[in-house]
């Protein structure tokens, strides 16, 4: 585990405060918590979370995904999940690398590569995230990509590299199959990604399932179950909570009071906004957002970027 006491301690060095800090290397975060929170709800981007020290847990459709220094996460779509850090001390802190994922990258890679029988196929799609065993060779391109921060002249030259390198572990490595369901740009997964662009293009606007379906080229009912396959939930069900958590980064940013946020997201009831944003958040939106406030008092923004 020497190696990944290496990953923790570069983590620790550069990010010594709570929260969670994009770093000079594009598309690499750094995150740190020295407590256990709350539940949060995020809406994640793709992007695979290394931690080196402490663990979490995410929720999506009701089931668990546990992860901490013997496992990693990745997220293939955007998904709303919901996630709290569960082991974190002032001593021990959770420390975590996060890097977002390249679809076109994930392509060019595959195309390199020979045939593999974990090439996909055209079927059912792959829920949008997944755990994997965190091998040495994650753990050293992960190191290698924080140490950069210690030499930022060599950043512009050498991240590329070391970002594509870790592409080519996940699409050789565990769960490649899934991984190249991300970079073939067919399939089912790549319907319900261009489904999930659609909806985040236009979650203020009246959802109709039969015209998604049309515009991803899939009808009505086979949308809706591969739609749930990969998201855990209907896209109805999706476009609320995307509404929900816009509603609530505009509030949190100061750009709109509860009313006018739930109307610019597409509520025409205020009343409605209200029960619904107070089912999912669990609690009144002026209630919520004060709270979060003090939060990013002591955290930063990560709270509105989604902690990985």
């Amino acid at each position: 585990m020497g190696a990944i006491h290496d990953l923790a301690g570069l983590i620790a060095r550069h990010q010594s405060t709570d929260g969670m800090r994009q770093t000079e290397v594009p598309g690499m975060w750094l995150i740190r918590s020295a407590q256990p929170t709350r539940p949060l709800q995020v809406l994640h981007v793709p992007a695979v979370c290394i931690i080196a020290q402490g663990a979490k847990v995410v929720t999506l459709g009701g089931d668990n995904y546990r992860y901490d220094p013997a496992k990693y996460l990745v997220v293939s779509v955007d998904l709303p999940l919901t996630g709290s850090v569960t082991e974190a001390s002032p001593g021990e802190p959770y420390l975590c690398l996060r890097v977002d994922l390249d679809p076109q990258l994930l392509a060019a890679i595959d195309l390199e590569l020979p045939p593999s029988p974990s090439k996909p196929v055209r079927g059912a799609a792959a829920r949008g995230l997944y755990l994997s065993q965190t091998t040495p060779e994650m753990v050293d391109v992960g190191t290698r990509l924080v140490r950069l921060l210690d030499t930022p002249q060599d950043i512009a030259i050498l991240a590329p590299l070391l970002v594509r390198e870790l592409h080519y572990r996940l699409l050789t490595g565990e769960h490649a199959g899934v991984v190249r369901h991300i970079a073939c740009g067919e399939g089912r997964l790549a319907q319900i990604t261009r489904a999930i662009c659609w909806i985040k293009n236009n979650y203020n606007r009246p959802l109709s399932v039969e015209r998604l379906a049309g515009e991803v080229g899939m009808s009505a009912s086979t949308l809706h179950e591969h739609f749930k396959s990969v998201t855990a939930m209907s896209p109805l069900q999706y476009q609320k909570q995307l509404r929900l958590q816009e509603a609530r980064r505009l509030m949190l940013t100061g750009l709109k009071d509860a009313a006018r946020a739930g109307h610019a997201v597409g509520y025409e009831s205020s009343s409605q906004f209200s029960r619904e944003y107070a089912r999912f958040f669990g609690m009144p939106p002026g209630k919520d957002s004060m709270r979060l406030r003090e939060v990013m008092l002591d955290g930063g923004p990560s709270v509105l970027q989604g902690m990985p």
